[in-house]
């Protein structure tokens, strides 16, 4: 599997962010779980984006030996676009290799898109996200020191620091499972500013039911399994912390229920 390490748009000037649905890591391991050996990422640059649809073929041919090409149907490579799906069935019959068009699939007769997850992300919908995915959607990065002001309530939480292209869902609270290697963890997430004690910074929080250890330095994924409620700004922290003991009764629930299903 060929991917890219930076999108095209970006680098070209045509878009200032395209937000990532996924890490290169995660879809690394995304891809291999579905039983691809050999993941290629590719830079994308200025000078690749330069070459020939020819060009960029014989580059795959050479080093990845290419027998076959799988690509959607609006799918071009190559300057200018020229690669489309004629220009490289016919440098295939040139080259030896085939070419296979695949129809876009749909859901409740929407085409399903990095667009349209993108937005249905962005608006919360995490249950359509999931559908269109096939997979519960996953953020992933790195836990870092906060304020730790999640243990003064009793909820100590893991503060993650996401990557700012990492396309993120809409505030609000979320029952999560974390995978930490092998483990899976029930967990509820806070994604948001905590308006409650005038946060500016959005942050994502994540509280690991029943867990005691110590988790810095350490790179997580957490997969959105359904959305709690908005954020919301609390008259105090008391009121804060009863809410939060609701949220992670509510959470318990719904994660039971997955995990007996």
């Amino acid at each position: 599997m060929v991917t890219f390490r930076t999108h095209p748009e970006k680098v070209l000037g045509r878009r200032d962010t395209i937000p990532w649905i996924t890490t290169l890591r995660e879809r690394t391991r995304l891809m291999r779980a579905a039983g691809v050996d050999v993941v290629v990422p590719v830079t994308f640059t200025r000078d690749v984006a330069g070459l020939s649809a020819q060009e960029f073929i014989l580059l795959l041919k050479k080093h990845l030996n290419m027998g076959g090409l799988v690509l959607g149907p609006d799918f071009a490579l190559g300057h200018h676009r020229q690669g489309d799906p004629d220009c490289l069935r016919r440098i295939g019959e040139k080259l030896d290799f085939r070419v296979e068009v695949v129809r876009p699939a749909r859901l409740e007769g929407e085409i399903i898109s990095s667009s349209s997850i993108r937005r249905l992300l962005a608006e919360s919908d995490i249950n359509k996200v999931e559908e269109m995915l096939g997979r519960r959607f996953i953020l992933e990065g790195k836990v870092v020191v906060g304020d730790r002001r999640g243990r003064t309530l009793g909820f100590p939480t893991a503060n993650i620091r996401m990557q700012p292209e990492q396309a993120m869902p809409g505030d609000g609270i979320y029952a999560t499972v974390v995978i930490r290697g092998r483990q899976r963890l029930d967990s509820v997430t806070n994604i948001g500013v905590r308006p409650t004690f005038g946060g500016l910074k959005r942050l994502v929080e994540t509280y690991i039911l029943d867990f005691d250890g110590d988790l810095y330095g350490k790179r997580l994924s957490i997969e959105l399994v359904a959305r709690l409620r908005d954020e919301m700004r609390f008259g105090s922290a008391e009121e804060l912390k009863i809410q939060m003991g609701k949220d992670v009764q509510q959470a318990r629930k719904i994660l039971d229920a997955v995990i007996k299903e």
